[in-house]
């Protein structure tokens, strides 16, 4: 174990300092809940399976390409150490946010696929061990021993989700990431938490170390963070990886009837969470979920699986003859089910995915059969109050540096999502001047809507209370195309969202776009899309897939080529913009292009 002498905290390095005062604006209301508008997924554009399952993810839960990103990163390097990782993802993304404006309303952190699942830290582990030689040395003029101060019970391996959600200390390479007490987050029976014993996550909360929101900077904030998709090594195959997201999409709301299984059994790997079984059944059962704790490794020939606590090193769940219903969190105990790599012992996550788990997680490297390290009981009842499948996650394990989680972050089989419409804007409507939008929605079961949050072109830009008027000076934005999200948010701990979009086309400036594609439906992968375009006055016009820059003419019209080969299969979504003499408020958006890349 760690010496009890040596300090847990970290310095903020300058990109700390930048984000912190941003991330410290806290809207009265409290700002979380959590949906497509709060997430932030980054894809490697040198993976056809990365962009591929990022081109059906964004279309299946509508998310914006301004919440996109696309980094370069070689899809055979499965593992990295921990000062690459540094430098070429996690400070990227961060200041990819920090630089379109999203500080305030990102949560989610979310990797599609081909990107390294497992993180050496063993350079982090050495400049420790020698800052503590340094300052004993200082104080006391000896120095000590060669050893190092790595904790005994921590293996110097991360994963890549659990370093992103404690990216505070890793930033500041401080060993406060690989902490058994290092989420504050997680929500525990205690007097600091007895207000919000499920609570909808919020990164611009701040956590004190018992869990209590702190209203000052010294709590510790986080990044939901999951990767969509491992189809390298043993992971999933792309087929596997879109099926479950599909499935999970159609899960959101629906309350499902299934029961959720806590397996018993004398293996070391049960017995460590066995204890909060029987409690999570009882809270499960109060909330009109089904739940049962059986002995035995698997569920058998149970056709109801809604979600299963497993602790096995290995099993088959092919042969259990149980079906996993769409959104169940399906997840085992055991030391490598987080390894990726081929023919790594143990079974790993990937099998409860691929028989159609919504989420699933497990460990990169050896965990000691440390409980902190794995979710709780708890995890089920947090999902079963509503809260999305990343928010139950973290809200159930205490130490997630080495917990690789896997799915859909935002499948909410429990939520009970608003239901709404708007009035003053109509779908497809040209527009000048300034929009006074009045919002209403209503929640299934009885709850009300607190308020309503107006997003355009993805940026979070007003918000008023329920029964007020959202109001949008067009004036203010390029003519042209503009997407508006009028999102509702639920009243109470869980704050589940629901949205309505609406198109718009502004026309207050004078400027005109003529945008033509062929094809226009289809094109096979690797065949030219041909794009012609005409903006009179314009200095340029640029085509972006996912805020990356994929071409551009120079002048006022002309035609390019894209090559379909660099976006991915799927669904895709093209934006022309024609650029003006005067910044961003004289340029012109087309109508996106959307059309589907074939395989």
């Amino acid at each position: 174990m760690m010496q009890p002498a040596v300090s847990m905290s970290f310095r903020l390095t300058p990109l700390m300092v930048i984000l912190a005062g941003l991330l410290a604006w806290v809207p009265p209301a409290g700002f979380a809940g959590g949906g497509p508008e709060n997430l932030f997924l980054v894809v490697n554009r040198n993976s056809a399976d990365s962009l591929t399952i990022a081109n059906h993810y964004i279309k299946l839960r509508q998310i914006h390409p301004g919440n996109v990103l696309t980094l370069p990163w070689d899809p055979e390097a499965q593992t990295t150490d921990v000062d690459t990782f540094r430098q070429k993802i996690l400070i990227p993304v961060l200041a990819a946010i920090e630089k379109r404006r999203l500080v305030r309303q990102i949560d989610y952190i979310i990797y599609s696929s081909d990107f390294p699942w497992a993180v050496n830290l063993a350079a982090d582990a050495k400049r420790f061990t020698a800052a503590v030689h340094k300052a004993a040395e200082r104080q006391s003029g000896d120095r000590p021993m060669a050893k190092s101060f790595w904790p005994k019970h921590s293996a110097k391996v991360g994963s890549i989700n659990g370093l992103t959600y404690l990216y505070q200390p890793v930033l500041a390479g401080s060993p406060a990431y690989v902490h058994l007490q290092a989420n504050y987050y997680m929500r525990l029976p205690r007097a600091e938490q007895r207000e919000a014993p499920t609570l909808a996550f919020s990164s611009v909360r701040h956590f004190g170390p018992r869990g209590e929101l702190r209203d000052d900077d010294e709590g510790r904030q986080y990044m939901l963070s999951m990767m969509l998709g491992v189809t390298a090594g043993r992971g999933n195959s792309l087929d596997e990886v879109l099926g479950y997201l599909r499935r999970s999409v159609d899960a959101d709301g629906t309350h499902p009837r299934g029961t959720i299984y806590f397996m018993q059994n004398m293996n070391v790997r049960s017995k460590v969470r066995a204890a909060g079984f029987a409690e999570a059944v009882k809270e499960l059962k109060a909330l009109g979920v089904a739940a049962e704790v059986l002995e035995g490794t698997l569920p058998m020939n149970k056709h109801d699986v809604q979600g299963a606590m497993i602790g096995a090193a290995a099993f088959n769940w092919k042969l259990s003859g149980s079906t996993i219903l769409p959104g169940a969190i399906c997840e085992h105990f055991t030391s490598f089910g987080g390894v990726m790599r081929s023919r790594a012992g143990q079974t790993p996550l990937s099998a409860l995915l691929r028989y159609g788990a919504a989420g699933a997680s497990g460990t990169v490297a050896e965990p000691y059969a440390l409980h902190p390290k794995f979710p709780r009981a708890t995890i089920h009842v947090h999902y079963a109050r509503g809260c999305s499948l990343a928010e139950a996650f973290y809200q159930s394990v205490h130490g997630p540096y080495q917990l690789l989680i896997v799915g859909d972050p935002l499948c909410r089989p429990w939520a009970n999502i608003p239901q709404g419409s708007v009035e003053g804007v109509e779908n497809g409507e040209s527009v000048t001047g300034t929009l006074k939008i009045k919002p209403s929605a209503s929640v299934p079961g009885g709850g009300n809507v607190e308020r309503f949050e107006l997003f355009v072109d993805g940026l979070l830009t007003a918000g008023c209370p329920a029964g007020r008027t959202l109001k949008l000076d067009t004036t203010r934005l390029a003519d042209g195309y503009h997407e508006l999200r009028i999102v509702a948010i639920e009243a109470g701990l869980i704050q589940s969202r629901g949205r309505r979009i609406v198109a718009v086309s502004t026309a207050n400036h004078g400027r005109e776009i003529d945008v033509s594609v062929a094809p226009s439906e289809s094109v096979y992968s690797g065949r030219s899309i041909h794009i012609a375009a005409k903006s009179p006055g314009s200095i340029a016009i640029a085509v972006i897939h996912n805020s990356r820059l994929l071409n551009r003419i120079n002048g006022s019209s002309g035609r390019l080529e894209i090559n379909s080969g660099a976006l991915g299969s799927g669904p895709v979504i093209l934006r022309v913009v024609a650029l003006g003499k005067g910044g961003p408020e004289d340029y012109v958006w087309a109508k996106p292009i959307e059309l589907t890349v074939e395989h």
